[in-house]
């Protein structure tokens, strides 16, 4: 596995435990923490999205 696929396996788990987040404050019933985790999983995908485009670019993936 390379570098490039490691960062790109941390960003995945990241998301999953982002969108667990979410689950866990609905079950909660926390609004704030919904919205948190909403908020987190974006940023996640978001700059994860943007690092694979730029690993392909590379020619690493």
């Amino acid at each position: 596995m390379n570098k490039a696929k490691a960062v790109m396996f941390i960003f995945a788990v990241a998301a999953m435990l982002s969108m667990i987040s979410i689950g866990y404050a609905i079950a909660a019933k926390t609004i704030l923490g919904a919205i948190a985790g909403l908020v987190a999983l974006c940023a996640v995908m978001f700059i994860g999205f943007k690092m694979k485009r730029k690993f392909r670019e590379q020619g690493l993936l």
